[in-house]
């Protein structure tokens, strides 16, 4: 069992009111938090103006702009809370948003789409420096009574991120351009850091293990395994590249398992999987979101390609799956009590697969009605799993092993989010080429709805008989899509339950 010892350091602590932090503390923290949770949301909306600019990305650099951000979030999260706390939060806090903001920043300045990947991966580096400093600086001075609440608050600033990112990032396309997105996030980023500077507190350093080659094995692993994923559909699925990336993530991810199972202090020790609760967490997470963003993925397209709104109008539209994530938690506590904990996490794990094949009905006429009936389905469903699944997780794990139970969270949640994003996309891809009208049809179709409405143009047949072939291509794309992401909800799901305790764990 590791003890956690503070180390020397020439610097005192400055300690916080005996009570808990400020409210200037605790305001700066959500704004950071609201910064990197909402850019998961925000750039989705953003696809259809970034595929129809002169960069012309294809739709797996279009994956990748979106999961390049993902993957470093998730994979970093474990090792950068280790490192703020061997380090100093607060510096860790401003190192972290500083690369977030330097990442936006050249994003937003990018000559070429593989520049605005390199950005979005820095700025994922940066948000996973950033998401568990915030939480250990909320609570570091708070009074034992204080920190429940504190959570609540930070884990409900997680979840009105996703809602603020849809509309502001909506808002913010509204110039037209997808470079607006990056560059409006700049200057409250550097608001923040002259925040984090003035009013965020010193904080004891702490003698945490941290260890890069478990990071760095962990990391590129599942960037193999998203590689493989992604270049399926242009690649081919026996392709040199897509079955390398899967055989190089299985060597690199069992390289990460032999290597944690060896240290004496791993990162994230692979045995705490042998408790079937921790099993069920973390894959019963890992689905929900799955679902969640392999839906927010074409969300903002079908709203804007299929229906014709513009970036805000499909933000606003997108409301009803935030009330949904927020109501839904408190009717879990309602359902468990009448039906057990697993029933309950089955019945969310069902809802939101419901919601997901609700969505594979839709066309370019669909009422939106029936659209926003889905997407609330799959979001409530979420909300309804998730709560029990984090308890039954942490419940299971000793008091001093907290911090990894909240670790083990974070990564399931992030890298389901990075893997819905990659099966939604490829899934997408695949079905779309193949589904074009024949005059687009040739050696090199093209991959994305605004690359087939640029060689409609280009071509002189860019008739609205073409155009609407290219929707339905689209659209029937995405209901196979939705099906997929239900199939695999329903299937883990039934792990899920099997492993999940009958009744409320911890009590």
């Amino acid at each position: 069992m590791t003890r956690t010892v503070p180390a020397v350091t020439a610097t005192p602590r400055i300690p916080g009111p005996a009570t808990g932090p400020r409210r200037s503390t605790v305001a700066v923290m959500c704004l950071c938090v609201t910064l990197v949770v909402g850019m998961v949301s925000a750039v989705n909306l953003a696809i259809p103006s970034l595929s129809r600019s002169p960069l012309h990305p294809s739709a797996e650099a279009v994956v990748w702009v979106v999961d390049g951000y993902v993957v470093f979030f998730a994979c970093l999260l474990v090792p950068a809370g280790a490192l703020a706390d061997r380090l100093g939060r607060k510096g860790t806090l401003l190192g972290g948003m500083a690369l977030f903001t330097a990442g936006s920043a050249l994003c937003a300045a990018a000559p070429g789409i593989a520049v605005v990947i390199a950005g979005r991966m820095l700025s994922g580096v940066g948000a996973a420096a950033v998401l568990p400093t915030t939480l250990a600086l909320l609570v570091a001075d708070a009074a034992p009574e204080r920190r429940p609440r504190l959570v609540a608050v930070w884990a409900s600033m997680t979840g009105l991120a996703a809602v603020l990112g849809n509309v502001g990032g909506g808002a913010a396309l509204q110039t037209g351009s997808w470079r607006a997105l990056f560059l409006c996030v700049v200057p409250p980023s550097l608001l923040a850091l002259v925040l984090i500077a003035v009013r965020t507190p010193l904080a004891v350093r702490h003698d945490r293990p941290v260890s890069p080659v478990s990071a760095a094995l962990l990391t590129t692993g599942f960037l193999a395994l998203l590689t493989g994923i992604v270049s399926g559909p242009e690649s081919g699925w026996l392709g040199a590249r897509t079955v390398g990336g899967f055989a190089l993530a299985a060597v690199l991810l069992t390289c990460w398992v032999r290597y944690e199972l060896r240290r004496p202090h791993p990162m994230l020790d692979p045995r705490l999987f042998a408790l079937p609760v921790v099993r069920a967490g973390a894959l019963g997470l890992a689905l929900a979101f799955v679902g969640m963003f392999g839906l927010f993925y074409v969300n903002g397209q079908y709203l804007q390609y299929a229906q014709g709104h513009s970036p805000l109008e499909a933000g606003v539209r997108l409301l009803p799956m935030a009330a949904a994530l927020l109501l839904a938690p408190r009717c879990a506590v309602a359902l468990e009590r009448r039906l057990g904990g697993r029933a309950t996490v089955g019945a969310g794990l069902l809802v939101l697969a419901s919601g997901l094949a609700t969505v594979s009905t839709v066309n370019g006429h669909t009422p939106y009605v029936l659209y926003a009936t889905g997407a609330t389905l799959t979001a409530a469903g979420c909300g309804l799993a998730t709560p029990l699944l984090s308890h039954g997780l942490m419940s299971a794990l000793p008091p001093d092993r907290a911090g990894t139970g909240s670790g083990l969270q974070s990564l399931a949640r992030e890298l389901g989010s990075a893997l819905g994003i990659a099966i939604s996309g490829s899934v997408v891809t695949a079905l779309f080429t193949t589904h074009l009208p024949a005059a687009l049809r040739g050696p090199h179709p093209p991959t994305t709805v605004a690359a087939a409405e640029r060689e409609l143009s280009t071509s002189g047949t860019a008739d609205g008989g073409l155009r609407n072939a290219v929707i339905d291509a689209f659209t029937g794309s995405l209901d196979v899509t939705m099906l997929v992401l239900a199939g695999v909800v329903v299937a883990g799901g039934a792990l899920v339950v099997t492993w999940h305790p009958g009744r409320r764990t911890g009590t």
